[in-house]
């Protein structure tokens, strides 16, 4: 048990800075195929195909957008050069090709459509929809380049500009508000603790997809709960085959949040109690080789509002008492911004 103990926690701890773990897809709790039984088992027919294989452009669509934002907190636009929207502006962003990791592509559509080369440093935010559609939301520095103006016009842009009002522009789109909103305070916030190194946390640190091997669309989750007799925090794990943080297989064909739901029944029954959904904790994604590991993992932060004695799970799960300082580092992610958001659209 001990030994169980350290390697959960060590797990977690990785998680928590953004690092990747090595576990197994393959001792996912609840794949599609066993959410498939599950429905049949009430008399319904089920949609979703059990061996469904993400395949980037074709079966899964993953978007990057950047938000760049310089001294004068001015925000990165491009202008559209596509038929159906041209001469409209929106953030850089496309589609993620065959082949490519998350950085790759937002790099490469940052220098496509405003002639500006971009090192990312953080995501901030993760979007997602049914029919396996994935937005990741991401910022960072500009670190060379050359500003694309109109007499560089091409396929992918007409041009680029800083924007300080949003109002000026006619906007290809109306969903990119927040996201500029967030980029501006995050870069903000940035501000701040250069100039005041003691200033208290308010974003979560500086967290990048991981570049790891996937063949499915997995849901991670670290799940947490405080027990009343003891003021400690607890995390949920499984116990199938051998010990590791609970696994889902994403159901492409619904929302983000029925797979959640189902899965959290299918750890602790219908009566499952309260819980809230605080965040992304890591993404690891790949995309080589073309065709092979278009998956991808999201680990996510869940807790209870509830004690640890009213919380009751199933079968093979078990709760695990974490030491003082792990549970502090959880308590201490749970404040807005201190995960990335994640943003289920429908």
């Amino acid at each position: 048990m001990f030994t169980i103990l350290k390697m959960i926690e060590s797990n977690v701890i990785k998680l928590l800075e953004g690092v990747f773990i090595d576990d197994n897809e393959e001792l996912c709790d609840f794949t599609l195929a066993n959410q498939n039984e599950v429905i049949a088992a009430k008399g319904i027919t089920p949609s979703t195909p059990s061996d469904y294989v993400p395949v980037t452009k074709s079966t899964v669509t993953y978007i990057v957008l950047a938000i760049l934002v310089n001294d004068n907190n001015e925000f990165l636009m491009m202008q559209e050069a596509k038929s159906s929207c041209a001469g409209q502006w929106y953030l850089p962003a496309g589609r993620i090709e065959p082949g490519e990791n998350i950085l790759e592509a937002v790099k490469r559509e940052v220098l496509e459509e405003t002639g500006l080369e971009m090192m990312p440093t953080t995501l901030l935010n993760v979007e997602c929809a049914s029919k396996a559609w994935f937005r990741f939301v991401l910022t960072g520095n500009v670190i060379g380049g050359r500003l694309k103006t109109p007499a560089d016009a091409d396929s992918e842009s007409l041009q680029a500009k800083w924007i300080k009002d949003i109002n000026e522009v006619n906007l290809r789109a109306n969903d990119i508000y927040s996201i500029i909103e967030r980029g501006i305070a995050y870069h903000q916030y940035l501000k701040v603790i250069q100039s005041s190194p003691v200033t208290p946390q308010q974003w979560h640190n500086n967290l990048l997809p991981v570049v790891r091997e996937h063949k499915k669309l997995l849901l991670r989750l670290i799940i947490c709960v405080k027990q009343k007799s003891s003021n400690r925090i607890h995390v949920l794990v499984s116990e199938k085959t051998e010990a590791h943080l609970p696994l889902c297989e994403i159901n492409h064909t619904k929302n983000l949040h029925s797979t959640l739901r189902k899965f959290m029944v299918e750890i602790f029954g219908a009566d499952v109690p309260a819980h809230k959904p605080h965040g992304v904790l890591n993404v690891e994604h790949c995309g080589k080789p073309t065709g092979e590991h278009d998956g991808f993992c999201m680990t996510v932060l869940v807790t209870f509002r509830v004690p640890l004695e009213e919380v009751y799970p199933i079968d093979k799960y078990s709760w695990i008492m974490v030491s003082k300082e792990l549970g502090d580092q959880l308590l201490g992610r749970l404040p807005r911004n201190l995960t990335v958001p994640l943003n289920v659209i429908r």
